[in-house]
């Protein structure tokens, strides 16, 4: 009996990873078009409000203006064209602070891993299954891919996901087209999309503004990022 348990285990075990291989893969190429983050917050607000639209527009990394690229690199994840995946100095800040609500540590990588892929939540097997995503995503579809995916798929207002319906929605304008302020903007509401607003941004908005403004110079501009593959 025991045997015949660990033969279905393994079993199992092998097709996960050749179905999670061949979704990685294909998303690869396939342009990201629906999360199941999107599809659980549209179905939330329709039931509380009866109807919810989502606003989203899938545009390739070249329609996107590389300041967002930079904005968003500065604000989340400094370290994101070096490291592979993981982020384990900040990790380890995150742990050893001593903080009232302890700070996220995720990378973009993990990010897109996690609303990619996986339901939100906290468990032990979520976060399992988001290392082994992230692992995946880093050695398939590379730095690039990642964060064009990030890009096109990040909350970034009530039933907002992505740059470009951000931009048009926020700003009436093409995310290609994006200021240096405004991707700033963007990425200052980032930590809490529903929170704070592009739109009407509050004293925090507009100070973290500045802050990823300041980053974005100190980290050499555009071409921080210039080289990702």
């Amino acid at each position: 009996m025991l045997s015949r348990i660990v033969f279905i285990a393994l079993r199992l075990m092998v097709y996960f990873f050749i179905i999670s291989l061949v979704w990685v893969v294909s998303l690869k190429y396939i342009p990201v078009w629906f999360t199941p983050y999107m599809i659980a917050t549209k179905l939330e607000v329709s039931k509380e409000e009866g109807s919810a639209e989502l606003h989203k527009d899938w545009e390739p990394y070249e329609n996107i203006s590389k300041e967002l690229a930079l904005a968003v690199v500065a604000s989340e994840d400094q370290n994101f064209p070096t490291h592979w995946g993981f982020d384990f100095d900040e990790i380890y800040d995150a742990m050893t602070e001593d903080r009232k609500r302890a700070r996220g540590a995720s990378t973009i990588s993990q990010q897109v891993a996690k609303n990619v892929f996986l339901w939100h939540g906290r468990s032990y097997i979520r976060k399992g299954l988001e290392a082994y995503f992230t692992v995946l995503i880093e050695l398939i579809w590379g730095k690039e891919r990642i964060l064009e995916v990030y890009l096109n798929v990040a909350e970034m207002g009530r039933l907002t996901f992505g740059a470009e319906a951000a931009s048009l929605r926020f700003y009436n304008k093409s995310a290609k087209n994006l200021t240096r302020h405004e991707a700033a903007r963007i990425a200052a509401v980032l930590p809490n999309p529903i929170k704070f607003s592009i739109k009407n941004p509050s004293a925090y908005v507009q100070k973290r503004t500045n802050q990823i403004m300041r980053q974005m110079k100190y980290l050499g501009g555009q071409k921080y990022i210039a080289e990702l593959k």
